[in-house]
C-alpha cells in the first residue's frame, strides 16, 4: 500500500501601508477649496474664479489637461510644473449668456498627482436679463 501525502504551502503576503516619506515622494495636489458658489447672475454675465492649490508632494506637479462640462465654463492654468511646496492656480470663467436657471459645472483636473483626477464645481443661479423678460 503507498500513501502519497501532499503538503500545501500558502504563501501570504500582506500589503504594508506606505509610510508618509513614501507617499510624499509622488507629486500631491492640495486644493484649499473645491468648489465655488458664484450666488445669482442676469443672464449675459461672465465671472470669473480662482481654484488655487498647492503641490504637497515632493515630485513635480504637472497639469496635463483641464476639462470643464460644457463650453460655457472656460478653464485656464499654467502649463508649467508646480515644485514642492509651491502654488499654482486655475482660472475658471462661467459665461452665462445662453444659460437661465440653477447651473452646476464641473471642472476635471488631470495631473500627476497620486490622487488621480480632482474634480472642481461652481454653481449658482442665472436670472432672466431685463431683454429677455420683455420677449415673454
Amino acid at each position: 500500500m503507498c500513501v502519497v501525502v501532499l503538503i500545501l504551502h500558502a504563501n501570504v503576503i500582506f500589503a504594508q501601508d506606505a509610510s508618509e516619506s513614501d507617499t510624499l515622494a509622488f507629486a500631491q495636489i492640495y486644493f484649499d477649496k473645491m468648489s465655488f458658489n458664484f450666488g445669482d447672475l442676469t443672464q449675459g454675465d461672465k465671472i470669473e474664479h480662482i481654484f488655487e492649490f498647492k503641490n504637497v508632494g515632493k515630485s513635480p506637479l504637472i497639469l496635463s489637461n483641464v476639462l470643464s462640462t460644457c463650453g460655457c465654463t472656460v478653464p485656464e492654468w499654467s502649463k508649467e510644473p508646480i515644485l514642492y511646496d509651491s502654488t499654482g492656480a486655475i482660472k475658471v470663467i462661467f459665461d452665462s449668456s445662453l444659460k437661465i436657471g440653477r447651473q452646476n459645472k464641473v471642472i476635471t483636473v488631470r495631473s500627476n498627482s497620486k490622487q488621480g483626477d480632482f474634480h472642481l464645481k461652481i454653481t449658482g443661479m442665472v436670472l432672466p436679463s431685463a431683454k429677455s423678460k420683455k420677449g415673454n
